[in-house]
């Protein structure tokens, strides 16, 4: 017998919950694409973007994901041969590291592994023996969404600069953007990619790159670059359709709009960043609960190095995949699958699976999603420790009472 006959619960780190104010202006017929509201919109969307990424920089709109960002950060920095240092913390950083070399790129992976964060000292110390000031542009991100891990931004930034090297810092945020603390200008960050599907709420289907002046500099000599990735002219347009190199993504820019005016102007950043922290570790505090007796563990155990925007659990032989098949099939909750641990099957990708908690989420649906998880422990038979919802439920009394 099914349960899940009602509102199911997507728990999986994004593309994330689309509140019904952003689902509602979207549903609209085309708009005029030549002059009107449409334009006027557009141009609201640049400010509230970079007040997220606390930043005075450009930014840059493209249809397209992720990895979309990715190219368009690349192609607009470098020159086919020039080397980059990637620190692989999961499977993201790395693929960033991938597309850069089917680019062309030169791409060193220094690979931390996918249970700790990038080591500052080990990059400072990889960074200071590049005599020659080979290593063009340094790539991280800040919270990989595969193990969890949320990188330093600012110790590696630190990095950078005690090594006086002047490689350009270019940070991955796709997956921490509205969820996590994020300071681009303060922290040294000179290119930051983003997407819409995760702490922006909005449907997949646009990414964002920001960037400052010295990688503006740096797209002067860049051979990469084409007419398409070309940051120049969606950043400073002369005329409409140059922001996104042709027909705008209409809906896209109504759904948007909705969802800012939802994170900046009603919530705002900090207080999103902040609520964001209280359901992190509402959640750890139930896998820990839950792993007093069992096998459940977070998979990066320093919790001040976790994401607060996403989850990986590690499990015992099994229980990954058939907890997370009981609450999809049973309960209507969604969790996500592994990635970068094992391949579909296989007894590493069995024992683990990811939880996301980012953008539009309050306690009713943390509460769900744990409730759900504990009730498909129990109809398992998984070994399990007791006191997780309560466990949950005091981190965000906590929150409550402040």
């Amino acid at each position: 017998m099914s349960l899940h006959y009602g509102h199911c619960l997507l728990s999986i780190p994004g593309p994330s919950t689309i509140p019904e104010r952003v689902l509602s202006a979207m549903h609209r017929p085309s708009p005029n694409i030549y002059a009107g509201e449409l334009h006027d919109i557009t141009a609201t969307l640049f400010p509230d973007l970079k007040t997220v990424a606390r930043t005075s920089g450009e930014a840059a709109i493209y249809i397209g994901n992720g990895h979309g960002a990715w190219e368009g950060a690349l192609a607009n920095c470098l020159s086919k041969g020039d080397k980059v240092l990637v620190l692989g913390t999961g499977r993201f950083a790395i693929g960033w590291g991938e597309l850069g070399a089917q680019l062309g790129l030169d791409v060193e992976l220094m690979d931390f592994g996918d249970l700790t964060d990038a080591d500052p000292a080990k990059v400072e110390e990889r960074l200071r023996s590049d005599h020659q000031h080979e290593i063009k542009a340094l790539l991280t991100v800040q919270t990989d969404t595969a193990s969890s891990v949320q990188n330093d931004i600012p110790a590696l930034r630190k990095a950078l600069d005690d090594s006086q090297h002047p490689a350009l810092f270019m940070v991955d945020c796709i997956a921490s953007l509205g969820c996590e603390p994020h300071e681009m200008d303060r922290w040294g960050v000179d290119v930051m990619v983003a997407a819409c599907q995760k702490g922006l709420m909005t449907p997949a289907g646009i990414a964002f790159v920001f960037f400052n002046e010295k990688a503006a500099q740096a797209r002067k000599n860049a051979d990469l670059v084409t007419s398409y990735w070309d940051w120049q002219p969606r950043a400073n347009p002369e005329i409409y359709y140059q922001q996104f190199c042709g027909t705008a993504p209409t809906h896209h820019i109504y759904g948007l709009r909705a969802a800012l005016d939802m994170l900046v102007h009603e919530e705002g950043i900090e207080a999103a960043w902040k609520r964001h922290e209280t359901f992190a570790r509402a959640y750890w505090a139930a896998i820990e609960a839950w792993g007093r007796g069992g096998a459940f563990r977070a998979n990066i155990e320093n919790p001040e190095r976790r994401s607060r925007a996403v989850t990986t659990v590690r499990t015992g032989k099994g229980e990954g995949t058939r907890l997370r098949d009981w609450c999809e099939r049973i309960a209507g909750v969604t969790l996500g699958i592994p990635l970068g641990l094992g391949t579909p099957g296989s007894e590493e990708w069995d024992a683990a699976f990811r939880i996301g908690h980012m953008g539009h989420l309050n306690v009713p649906m943390v509460m769900g999603t744990l409730g759900a998880m504990d009730a498909g422990l129990k109809a398992l038979d998984i070994p399990h420790g007791s006191g997780a919802l309560e466990a949950a439920t005091a981190v965000i009394a906590v929150h409550g009472q402040s």
